[in-house]
């Protein structure tokens, strides 16, 4: 069995035109949203490796996760160019060459290749959207990563957290 988890990178801002798509930041919402779900994560998941996409506003998010996250270090964050991408495929071949060493791996990336990626491992509709800053866990009942392509529909969705649920819990703060 293994894990995958997926990380949305927070809200971005398009306040720049002059700034291309992977050196957009983050905008006040992904600033605020990006620390609390560290906070909310932190509180029920030791501290894991996260494979980062090299993408400004990934970069961002993944560096907001430490700051409410108890044992999660900036250099948990591995940048990994592969995972700048929109499409699902990419995505899966990435995970397919990782080590089986790993049962869990955790990935700091973009849409629509992360809300493909959950329905192709549970299956279709499973997820309309994965939104900015959305949390996904998936179990998936392989021995090797490089089966991930293979596994297609077997997966099961964990757990999901998304910032709007974090807003309801606190009274809309």
């Amino acid at each position: 069995m293994k894990n995958l988890y997926l990380l949305r990178h927070a809200k971005s801002s398009w306040d720049d035109p002059s700034l291309s798509d992977s050196e957009r930041p983050l905008n006040a919402r992904g600033r605020r949203d990006a620390p609390r779900m560290g906070a909310a994560l932190g509180a029920r998941l030791a501290p894991m490796t996260f494979h980062v996409s090299p993408a400004e506003r990934a970069q961002q998010t993944f560096a907001a996760l430490p700051q409410s996250w108890a044992g999660l270090e900036v250099q948990h964050g591995i940048t990994t160019p592969t995972l700048y991408t929109f499409h699902y495929r990419e995505v899966l071949r990435w995970i397919a060459a990782q080590s089986d060493d790993a049962d869990r791996l955790a990935l700091v990336g973009h849409n629509p290749a992360l809300t493909e990626l959950v329905n192709f491992f549970v299956g279709p509709g499973t997820l309309a959207n994965l939104p900015t800053a959305g949390w996904a866990e998936l179990s998936i009942p392989i021995d090797e990563w490089s089966q991930a392509p293979d596994a297609k529909g077997e997966g099961e969705l964990v757990d999901h957290l998304f910032p709007k649920s974090l807003v309801l819990s606190d009274g809309g703060h």
